[in-house]
């Protein structure tokens, strides 16, 4: 008896990802990448990408960086998850902390080592609501803090938060850069939460005398300032903290993204009398299995130790100064922002996408902001160089001649 014989060919890597990997949307990139070095990315026929996102904010030494990789390496050696965080000494929390805390305001003395932003943020929340007593809290219009129903409910934008409802109670929200609203900030008021420079707001950067007066108002009423540096943190606006840009210093401070060096972890950080507060009345007032994974805290402390080492902060001015000096074009509205945290802003979201799109085609990673659809976001690796910008605006701004 004879057979037919049916080839089944094996499916590729794209449809397996489309098929069992959760999708955020219905349209992703579905660019594949076998490798990463500096600036670039590398697909399987060896096409390299400039990347100018950082994996939105992340990847500030870069890919590969070898003294991170080490460290990661060593790391792993000797052990990786023992314990719940706070219960143990672990060498890597307790090195990266001490050296956090030796490049921050004196009254940022205690860090709690998390798994992510958004979590960073929601034991922000709570932390301020167990230390003050009260319940409200002001955030932002147009803010984006995470996805968790917490950092959800700190978000400025309704179409992102209506099919979640209900959220948290008793958040007033108040509009960015606007010197009346601070009186909606009164003794009630456990936290005000705010990103020191907007991020998918497409780069807001809010005026010196306006963070003053903020600080001025938190300190009167009681509330406490949350700054969000998510993003903003370690250099990308030309300062190690952006906070350093208004001459003001939050009670508590919230990091992730390019805190591990690549490696997931966040952290908020306050004094050690606000920290206090979650150590009893209950105790274990927030807790986190992963937060400060060993692994992850060793690659952030090589990533910090290279930053500051290598003073990569001090090129950043001048980098920025060159994307602008590059691109110039009457279809660019403005470029907002500071250092290489960037908002290149054009004419609507069809044109930006469109742009967008060729720019990926012609080897130039980049995207827009979940707040300002008509915004392309600048976020390069800090190590990015004047030849390797000349090159990528020179890209983008064929793309806007292709499409204009």
């Amino acid at each position: 008896m004879t057979g037919l014989l049916y080839f089944c060919p094996m499916p590729t890597l794209r449809q397996l990802f489309l098929a069992n990997n959760a999708q955020t949307t219905n349209f992703p990139l579905l660019l594949e990448f076998e490798r990463a070095q500096g600036v670039h990315l590398y697909n399987s026929e060896g096409k390299a990408y400039i990347d100018l996102i950082s994996g939105i904010g992340v990847s500030s030494l870069g890919h590969g960086n070898p003294k991170v990789i080490e460290a990661v390496k060593q790391q792993v050696e000797k052990y990786m998850h023992l314990m719940v965080y706070g219960e143990y000494v672990q060498t890597p929390q307790v090195r990266f902390a001490e050296k956090l805390v030796s490049v921050l305001p004196d009254n940022l003395q205690s860090v709690y080592f998390v798994s992510s932003g958004a979590e960073a943020v929601e034991g922000a929340l709570k932390l301020a609501k167990r230390f003050t007593g009260r319940q409200q809290v002001v955030a932002y219009y147009n803010s984006y803090h995470g996805s968790t129903h917490g950092a959800l409910s700190v978000m400025g934008n309704e179409e992102y938060k209506q099919a979640y409802r209900p959220l948290l109670p008793g958040v007033t929200f108040i509009n960015f850069n606007l010197l009346p609203d601070l009186n909606l900030i009164t003794t009630e008021t456990a936290c005000v939460i705010i990103e020191t420079i907007q991020g998918e707001a497409g780069i807001q950067v809010p005026d010196f005398a306006y963070m003053q007066a903020l600080r001025k108002r938190c300190t009167e009423t009681g509330a406490l300032l949350i700054l969000d540096e998510i993003q903003a943190a370690f250099g990308r606006t030309g300062k190690l903290f952006a906070f350093e840009h208004f001459d003001i210093v939050p009670d508590i401070l919230l990091l992730a993204k390019a805190l591990g060096g690549g490696m997931p972890i966040g952290a908020f950080v306050s004094s050690n009398e606000i920290m206090g507060a979650l150590k009893e009345n209950p105790i274990l007032g927030h807790i986190t299995t992963f937060g400060g994974h060993p692994v992850c805290c060793a690659a952030g402390l090589a990533a910090l130790e290279v930053l500051l080492e290598e003073e990569l902060v001090a090129g950043v001015a001048e980098k920025e100064a060159l994307i602008r000096s590059l691109l110039v074009h009457p279809a660019i509205r403005q470029i907002r922002g500071k250092g290489l945290m960037l908002a290149v802003e054009l004419e609507n979201f069809d044109l930006n996408k469109k742009i967008i799109d060729r720019c990926i085609d012609n080897g130039v990673i980049t995207d827009w902001f979940l707040h300002c659809s008509n915004a392309m976001r600048l976020a390069p690796p800090l190590i990015i160089t004047a030849t390797q910008i000349e090159e990528a605006c020179n890209i983008i701004i064929e793309a806007i001649n292709f499409h204009s």
